[in-house]
């Protein structure tokens, strides 16, 4: 059985898609695409960052630390990727939905895992070893992060 702190972890994760849903329910299309400054992700920029790195960057982490031993895990340039991807132009409540459906399985396959996989190791580039375990808790701290940066930027938004 998981511990109760991993369980937690499992927890805020599951519950980031529907924090996310309500931090932008009523917003519109403009509200979505707004920025603060050049430098900044509108909403829009962070649900689609938050797709394609739990896709392309979470999942196949956790898909290659559970089948392949001490693999390297390639980094995620998140910013590089918004710009080639015109991550503004998208549509906002499909990216939102593969976020959430990404998301939907990364946790059941975290509900599933055992303390021998949780403790399987990688090496994440930009940061060195880790294990499955911590790589989870980068989620969920990557997630604390987006949900405090995106209610600031419904505080801005609804200041304007």
């Amino acid at each position: 059985m998981i511990d109760g702190e991993f369980q937690e972890v499992v927890r805020f994760l599951e519950e980031t898609p529907e924090r996310i849903r309500r931090l932008t329910v009523d917003l519109t299309s403009e509200n979505l695409k707004w920025k603060p400054s050049v430098n900044e992700f509108s909403v829009l920029e962070q649900i689609c960052h938050l797709r394609d790195l739990e896709r392309e960057g979470y999942n196949a982490r956790i898909r290659k630390l559970l089948t392949e031993e001490q693999p390297t895990l390639p980094d995620f340039d998140g910013s590089r990727i918004a710009s080639e991807r015109d991550y503004n132009s998208q549509d906002f409540e499909a990216a939102f939905q593969e976020f959430a459906l990404e998301r939907k399985e990364n946790v059941r396959v975290m509900k599933a895992l055992s303390s021998d996989q949780l403790n399987r190791s990688g090496v994440l580039e930009g940061v060195g070893a880790i294990t499955l375990e911590r790589l989870c808790q980068l989620m969920r701290e990557h997630d604390q992060s987006h949900r405090e940066e995106l209610s600031d930027l419904r505080e801005l938004i609804c200041k304007k």
